[in-house]
């Protein structure tokens, strides 16, 4: 079964901007350039006939094209221990929309999308739970927190695939969604 998500791709000139930040963080998992993106719904593992299913709500999907705008830089925890180093999106209420219709038709369709509240971002390193990080981390964030990129424009959404590997997830696009109408 593939695992599925909905997110906005990054434009490679910003994806050379952030991949520029990686580094000097130990046991960072840094994520490669390619695989940067904008999640707007993480489907999981998907039934292959529900996927096609999928691809025909989400091709219901109009919005305008958007302007995005990246600030800043910081990290999730899970309980005590960071799990992701990540750059911030600039929300804006298009994005909000966008990612509140798509929510809604997979949800029409059956997916099961957390329901936590949407906090925008491009994730650039990953930590397992056995990271070292020390005050590296703070150090980081503190050296990156007036970074910024964009605004630049988006003009379509995607439906990704991922694949587990030893080496880290490999994403795929299955299909594009145009916006801007």
């Amino acid at each position: 079964m593939p695992r599925l998500f909905v997110a906005l791709p990054i434009p490679e000139d910003v994806a050379d901007r952030l991949s520029a930040l990686q580094g000097g963080v130990p046991d960072a998992n840094w994520v490669p350039s390619e695989n940067f993106h904008i999640t707007l719904a993480f489907l999981g593992e998907v039934d292959g006939g529900m996927t096609e299913d999928i691809h025909e709500a989400l091709v219901t999907i109009d919005g305008p094209i958007l302007d995005i705008a990246l600030s800043g830089v910081d990290h999730f925890v899970d309980g005590q221990q960071p799990r992701a180093l990540y750059a911030g999106v600039v929300q804006e209420d298009r994005l909000t929309r966008l990612r509140e219709k798509v929510v809604r038709v997979l949800r029409g369709e059956g997916a099961r999308i957390e329901r936590g509240k949407f906090r925008p971002h491009v994730t650039l390193a990953h930590f397992n739970r056995r990271a070292e990080i020390g005050h590296h981390l703070a150090q980081f964030v503190a050296s990156h927190s007036l970074f910024r990129a964009g605004p630049f424009e988006v003009d379509r959404f995607a439906l990704y695939s991922s694949t587990l590997r030893p080496d880290g997830s490999v994403y795929e696009i299955e299909a594009e969604y145009p916006l801007g109408y």
